[in-house]
């Protein structure tokens, strides 16, 4: 089965090999310096416009190869972001689906790669997708689950069969691929290590949000038709105070977004 038909069918890649152990290590190095450097990177959003390592990482060519793959060869980078889940902390993401509050004009065009900087095992909280789920659509959620959700308004459903779930465990340099209905979750990390992985949107070029029309994206494979998007320019890794100020900025604009449904 060809990487296609098996994410139409299931709505998710995984173990798909992007970065050799050495090569996910220097990554990983690379961000716990700008770690060092500017504070906490955990869910802050658009950090492929100012770290290098990032956008390396989000445009690497077995990356794109996977998401061509998924939504076809006119790829938009909309944003990525680092999710970090520490040793022993409560943290989890509930069962839930992406694209609840997006309002993206074609539901299909979407995909959201997982790639881990750190190794993820089942006992890092590594992510688990109910197979199948994303040709249901969207199902209703609650909010404010409390209980170590991270997720931006506590949203999660209440009626998964776990039973279906598989378990996406990935190795230092290994990548899944998400359908945006794909109904998945990740529980706390119980190893001694910290999980570390960037988790990037894409967009085929034709698609767009309801609503964001200032919103920017950049073109990473193939060619922009329709201009639904200002261009975004890729991070350089230069971290002054003002870099980082309009970072900043920009990450509270994304979360509006997702906050309002306007993605």
């Amino acid at each position: 089965m060809s990487l296609s038909d098996d994410f139409r069918q299931h709505g998710f890649l995984s173990g798909i090999k992007v970065l050799s152990t050495d090569e996910a290590a220097a990554h990983r190095a690379r961000f716990e310096a700008a770690e060092a450097a500017v504070g906490s990177l955990h869910y802050i959003d658009r950090v492929e416009t100012v770290l290098d390592s990032a956008f390396e990482l989000a445009t690497h060519p077995a990356v794109l190869d996977a998401v061509e793959a998924c939504i076809g060869p006119d790829i938009l980078l909309y944003n990525a972001t680092y999710i970090v889940k520490e040793p022993g902390s409560p943290a989890q993401v509930k069962w839930h689906q992406d694209l609840t509050y997006w309002g993206l004009e074609d539901e299909d065009a979407q995909v959201s790669m997982w790639l881990a900087v750190a190794p993820a095992p089942e006992a890092a909280g590594c992510m688990r997708m109910i197979p199948g789920s994303h040709r249901e659509g969207r199902r209703d959620h609650a909010t404010g689950s409390g209980d170590g959700n991270v997720l931006l308004l506590g949203q999660h459903l209440l009626d998964v069969d776990e039973r279906q779930a598989v378990v996406c465990s990935l190795r230092a340099g290994e990548a899944s691929f998400h359908h945006g209905w794909t109904i998945h979750a990740s529980a706390p990390n119980v190893s001694d290590d910290r999980r570390i992985g960037l988790n990037v949107q894409y967009l085929a070029a034709h698609n767009r949000f309801a609503g964001a029309g200032d919103a920017t994206a950049m073109l990473v494979r193939g060619e922009d038709r329709f201009g639904h998007f200002a261009p975004a320019s890729p991070g350089s890794g230069r971290l002054d105070e003002e870099t980082v100020r309009l970072w900043r900025r920009r990450d509270q604009e994304m979360k509006a977004r997702f906050t309002t449904g306007t993605a």
